[in-house]
């Protein structure tokens, strides 16, 4: 039988490869509503970012709940999950993100919120195409840490087989 380890390092890769087709989607729905000069191109952007958060945030939740045994509850909870996933636990596990992928991941959080409460003809437009400019590195970036932390999840099981 697989450890929770393995089954935990083994979702973060599946939700990976959700996320590579997530930004694809956003890199092409932005080529595309800027080359028909198409607005509603730019609301299916602002939903695959949306989405990008909320798939990183899934994986998020499954780390909070599995090894941790805390997941952020309350108000103001997504803004807390993201910054549990910055703080090591001591004979737990390493931090799952670093500082600065916290920091570009706060504003994408952020705008799922807008994405959420606002009618798609309010996105603003400069907005939508900054996050999109930075989502590319972003990704690459945390795709690298969320990797390396399945790495770091095998090796844990391996060690306690």
């Amino acid at each position: 039988m697989k450890s929770e380890l393995t089954q935990l390092a083994e979702r973060i890769r599946y939700e990976m490869t959700d996320l590579e087709r997530v930004h694809e989607r956003i890199i092409e729905g932005l080529a595309r509503a800027k080359r028909l000069a198409d607005d509603y191109y730019l609301d299916s952007v602002a939903l695959n970012l949306h989405g990008f958060y909320s798939g990183l945030e899934r994986i998020f939740e499954l780390i909070a709940t599995i090894l941790d045994d805390i997941a952020p509850q309350g108000k103001n909870w997504h803004q807390a999950l993201l910054q549990q996933m910055t703080i090591e636990l001591p004979n737990i596990r390493p931090a799952v993100i670093s500082a600065t992928v916290y920091e570009q991941l706060n504003e994408y959080r952020g705008f799922r919120h807008v994405v959420r409460n606002v009618y798609t003809f309010k996105f603003d437009p400069i907005r939508v195409e900054q996050l999109v400019v930075k989502a590319s590195p972003l990704f690459v970036q945390v795709r690298n840490e969320l990797l390396a932390f399945a790495q770091f999840l095998e090796q844990q099981a391996d060690e306690s087989a």
